[in-house]
């Protein structure tokens, strides 16, 4: 993404560069998402998976239920174990980006506004609009309007800058109003996508390539 003269130009990046390498975190797409409409007014969706790994690792978003063994078999090939994941994030309650958390019972779980390590939930102020800090370099940030609860996860210090893993607040890099249909607060959402536009350097959407 560039800024030019005060607006910014979304550049979409290729599926060859799915990688964000960095101190003391990188970031890497495991799954590209999607949306695809279908004659019959259906459409065929899945949620993008991120990984950060560092000082922790990170899960964000765990794609549908059909996604297990892909999501295992790519952990595997990193050298992860679902145990091994300390903190998994849900940006949403939808199906297509939740649908595996009971993979990782061990972790420390977010999703939307609820943080809970088993069955303990621990107060915060996500619904406050506050950010819920991981540590120097990693933060959840309440990034609402698509539902009432979504969150982002953003990351500093890659070789790219900020990057922000930002579940369905942008549905792809070339989005344009169709978001809006999928929206349940549009005018909400719209202050948060303008928010995120003006801090990350790399934004990491719910159905398409970082850009």
């Amino acid at each position: 993404m560039a800024a030019v003269c005060g607006q910014y130009q979304k550049v979409c990046l290729s599926e060859t560069q799915l990688d964000f390498p960095g101190q003391p975190y990188s970031v890497s797409v495991l799954k590209v998402g999607y949306c695809v409409p279908q004659t019959d007014g259906s459409f065929r969706a899945d949620g993008t998976i991120t990984l950060i790994r560092g000082v922790m690792d990170i899960l964000v978003d765990t794609g549908g239920p059909w996604n297990r063994e892909f999501l295992l078999q790519s952990l595997k090939r990193r050298g992860l174990e679902p145990g091994d994941l300390q903190l998994v994030v849900g940006t949403h309650g939808h199906s297509d980006h939740i649908g595996n958390l009971n993979l990782f019972p061990s972790a420390l779980t977010i999703v939307g506004y609820d943080i809970s390590e088993g069955d303990i939930y621990r107060p915060n102020q996500l619904a406050e609009g506050q950010i819920y800090t991981v540590d120097d370099h990693v933060c959840v940030v309440p990034t609402p309007g698509h539902t009432g609860q979504d969150v982002s996860v953003q990351v500093e210090g890659t070789s790219v800058g900020t990057v922000l893993v930002a579940g369905d607040l942008f549905e792809g890099w070339s989005d344009d109003n169709s978001w809006k249909d999928l929206s349940m607060n549009s005018a909400v959402q719209e202050v948060s996508r303008q928010k995120a536009l003006n801090t990350a350097d790399v934004i990491i959407p719910g159905h398409g390539l970082p850009f």
